[in-house]
C-alpha cells in the first residue's frame, strides 16, 4: 500500500527506478564487487577470489540482507554478510579494508551520476522547447508588467528567451557540479586509509575508475557533505525556475487576462462542481512541489556540520531527502516541459490587454521623444505624468490629453503622437535579443 505520493502520483518511472531500495542495494553490491576487483589488481587479495565475489553478487539478495539487518541492526554489515554467504570461501575478503561509508557514499555517487544524467537530458529538452517558442513568438508584442501593473510593451519571444537563458545556466551548473558530486571514497574508518596503508591510494583510484566516478581528494569517515549540499541547492534552484515560469503561466491564465492556457484535454474535468472550469493545475503542481524541493536545502546544509570525524545524524535525513528532492525535481521538470510545449497563446487577448489602458503605458515613449526634441527630461517626465494621471481619471485616451497640452504641442503633432503611442513601434531590440539567445543557446540542444 502506497504512503508517499511518489509511490503513486509523482515521479517518472526512470527516476524512481534510480532511487528504489532494490537499485540502492545493487549499487552497494556493485561497489563491493569493484572493491574486490581493485584490491586484486593491486595484489591485496587473490584474483580468483575477486571473481568468486563477482559471481556470488549475482545471487546476493536484498531480502536476505534485510533478514540479517533485523538481527544485527546494521544495514551495511547486513549486506556484507549477505554477499559473503554467496561468495563461498572468497567471502572472507568482502569489504576488506573498507568502512561502511566507503561503500554507502560510493553507492550514492553512482545514483547521483544516473540522476544527473537523466536531469541533464531533460534540461536539454526543456531548453529546446523554450527556444522554439521564443522563435515562434519573436515579434509577438504584449503588455509587460512591473509590480503587477502594465508597463511598456515587451514580446512573448523575450519571455521565452529569458526562461531559456535561465535554464541554460542550470544546465551549465549541472555540468559544473558533476565532478564534485559524482564521487566515491575508500579512505577507511576516519579517512586515514590505515587499513590499506600505502596501497590505499591505488585501490581507491582503481575502484573509482572501474565505477566511472571521480575520486575525492580527502575525507574523514564520510564524503564531506558540502558536495551533496551543492547538489540540493542545484535542485532547489532549478525547481525555483520552474516555479517562476509556472507563476507567470498561472497569472496570465487568469480569466480577466486570458493570454495563456495550459494544454487541456477534451475529456479533462476542471472542477467537481463548476463544469466550465479550465484550471492551470499542472503549473500549480509545479509550484507546490517546488516548495518541497526547496525544503531539502536546510537539512542538506546541516548534514555538513557533523561532530568530529562524523556522527550519524545525516544518515536518516539523507534517506528521505535524496530520493524525494531528486524525484520531485525530475517530475516537475518533465511536467513544465509538457506544459510549455503545448501552451496556447490567445493572441486576441494579448492585443486587447496591450491596448486596454488607451495608450497610457506608452508614456515613456512620448517622454523620451519630447526630450530628444528639446524639452528637458524632467519637464518631459512631469508633463507626461500629469497627462497620464488625467487620462486615468477621465478614462480618456492619452493621445487626446497630450494633444491638448500646449507644452507637448510645441514639439509633437497628432500624427507623431499616434505613432509614439503605437506599442508595436516601441519594443526596442527585443526581436534581436531573442535572435541572439537562440543563436547562442541552440548548440546546447544538439546531442
Amino acid at each position: 500500500m502506497a504512503i508517499h505520493p511518489i509511490d503513486s502520483r509523482y515521479g517518472t518511472p526512470e527516476m524512481r527506478a534510480v532511487w528504489t531500495e532494490e537499485h540502492r542495494f545493487s549499487c552497494i553490491v556493485l561497489a563491493e564487487v569493484s572493491l574486490a576487483r581493485a584490491e586484486a589488481a593491486c595484489g591485496l587479495i587473490p584474483g580468483e577470489d575477486a571473481k568468486k565475489i563477482a559471481r556470488g553478487a549475482k545471487r546476493a539478495s536484498l531480502g536476505r540482507a534485510k533478514e540479517i539487518e533485523g538481527e544485527i541492526h546494521h544495514d551495511m554489515m547486513a549486506v556484507v554478510k549477505a554477499l559473503s554467504e554467496v561468495s563461498g570461501e572468497a567471502g572472507r575478503w568482502v569489504h576488506f579494508g573498507a568502512t561502511s561509508n566507503d561503500i554507502l557514499d560510493t553507492a550514492t555517487g553512482l545514483q547521483l551520476k544516473e540522476s544527473l544524467a537523466l536531469l541533464e537530458a531533460k534540461l536539454v529538452r526543456l531548453l529546446s522547447v523554450l527556444l522554439r517558442r521564443a522563435g515562434e513568438t519573436r515579434g509577438l508584442v504584449c503588455a509587460a508588467r512591473t509590480h503587477g501593473q502594465i508597463g511598456i510593451p515587451t514580446t512573448y519571444g523575450m519571455r521565452f528567451a529569458l526562461w531559456a537563458s535561465e535554464v541554460a545556466r542550470h544546465l551549465e551548473r549541472l555540468r559544473e557540479i558533476r565532478p564534485r558530486v559524482e564521487v566515491g571514497k575508500l579512505t577507511g574508518a576516519v579517512g586515514t586509509m590505515a587499513a590499506l596503508g600505502k596501497d590505499g591510494f591505488a585501490v581507491q583510484e582503481r575502484l573509482m575508475e572501474d565505477l566511472g566516478l571521480c575520486t575525492v581528494d580527502i575525507t574523514n569517515q564520510i564524503v564531506p557533505r558540502d558536495r551533496y549540499a551543492e547538489y540540493f541547492m542545484f535542485l532547489a534552484g532549478l525547481a525555483t525556475t520552474l516555479d517562476r515560469i509556472a507563476i507567470v503561466i498561472r497569472t496570465l491564465q487568469r480569466t480577466e487576462i486570458g493570454e495563456l492556457e495550459e494544454p487541456f484535454g477534451s475529456k479533462q474535468v476542471g472542477s467537481s462542481t463548476m463544469p466550465h472550469k479550465r484550471n492551470p493545475i499542472k503549473s500549480e503542481q509545479v509550484s507546490g512541489l517546488a516548495r518541497i524541493v526547496r525544503t531539502a536545502v536546510e537539512p542538506a546544509l546541516q548534514n555538513n556540520t557533523l561532530w568530529d570525524e562524523r556522527d550519524l545524524t545525516n544518515s536518516s535525513c539523507e534517506r528521505v531527502i535524496f530520493p524525494e528532492a531528486t524525484i520531485l525535481t525530475d517530475h516537475i521538470l518533465q511536467v513544465m516541459t509538457w506544459v510549455l510545449d503545448g501552451l496556447t497563446i490567445n493572441r486576441e487577448n494579448v492585443r486587447k490587454n496591450l491596448t486596454i489602458l488607451d495608450g497610457i503605458p506608452m508614456s515613456e515613449s512620448v517622454m523620451v521623444e519630447l526630450t530628444k526634441r528639446g524639452m528637458s527630461r524632467q519637464d518631459a517626465h512631469e508633463a507626461v505624468r500629469v497627462a497620464s494621471m488625467e487620462a486615468i481619471r477621465k478614462k480618456e485616451d492619452l493621445a487626446i490629453i497630450l494633444a491638448g497640452n500646449p507644452q507637448v504641442k510645441r514639439f509633437l503633432t497628432r500624427r507623431e503622437l499616434a505613432s509614439l503611442l503605437d506599442p508595436s513601434k516601441y519594443i526596442g531590440t527585443a526581436p534581436e535579443q531573442v535572435d541572439r539567445v537562440i543563436l547562442l543557446l541552440s548548440p546546447l540542444c544538439v546531442s
